[in-house]
């Protein structure tokens, strides 16, 4: 992800757990990466009830169509928006929308529970008085009825699998189809999932789990090509951090 300097190359890291490349190898392959290993507030992590702490308040989130690309980045397939694709706003401080990317099978849990695949909505704030400049909303999948706007893209990833860096021009993309909307969502301080799991990044999880095929998941799998079966990181220690879950009416 070129706008956070994350690693574009699958022979750079991997996801298979025994690899020399694998998960628990990221912090020693570059200096740069030293966060993999040494960080504190690493991600994905498990959510569990009873360390969840009930608060209510309710935050602006504005999406707009914007012209888009996709792309085998070779562990992930990454759509990228360009120009004002609309933003989220967190305690006052816009985000606007960058990218866009999955994981199969999913990287959080809520209480132990993993599902078949998570979006992650990648926004960024270049404003360098802002001290945490990523806030990424995460979106679970179980298997069940095709994702309407998974189905959209299913030919422009069939015909780049294997095909690591090959990328297509998808015209105008709006991220309101994506119908990420949730009442209840799980708020944290983490990192990014991948090299080189910066820290600071805003996480905001929804409770609401959508659904997916089970031949789009297999696609997603299919395209990249990591020498793994999936690209998921393990679960992160939470080092006692606060997980917040945002109900309506809750005080």
């Amino acid at each position: 992800m070129w706008l956070f300097g994350c690693a574009d190359d699958e022979r750079e890291f991997e996801y298979a757990a025994n690899s020399e490349k694998g998960p628990r190898k990221w912090g020693e392959i570059k200096k740069e990466w030293a966060a993999c290993k040494n960080g504190s507030l690493q991600s994905p992590i498990d959510m569990s009830n009873e360390r969840v702490r009930m608060v209510s308040r309710s935050e602006k989130r504005s999406y707009r169509a914007a012209n888009a690309t996709v792309k085998n980045r070779g562990h992930d397939i990454q759509m990228q928006w360009f120009g004002d694709a609309g933003s989220i706003f967190i305690n006052g401080t816009e985000y606007p929308l960058r990218t866009a990317h999955w994981h199969s099978p999913s990287e959080h849990t809520i209480n132990g529970r993993r599902y078949d695949l998570e979006l992650h909505l990648v926004h960024l704030n270049t404003d360098p008085n802002v001290k945490n400049k990523i806030a990424v909303i995460g979106v679970f999948y179980k298997i069940g009825k095709p994702n309407q706007f998974l189905s959209k893209l299913m030919t422009n990833i069939r015909s780049m699998i294997d095909k690591k860096d090959e990328e297509k021009i998808l015209g105008t993309v709006d991220p309101e189809d994506i119908q990420i909307r949730s009442k209840k969502y799980y708020r944290y301080v983490g990192s990014l999932t991948v090299p080189p799991c910066t820290e600071g990044v805003i996480w905001t999880i929804n409770k609401k789990v959508k659904t997916v095929s089970r031949d789009q998941v297999k696609l997603l799998r299919e395209a990249v090509h990591d020498y793994a079966e999936e690209n998921a990181r393990p679960l992160q220690p939470k080092h006692n951090r606060d997980v917040y879950l945002y109900k309506p009416g809750t005080n």
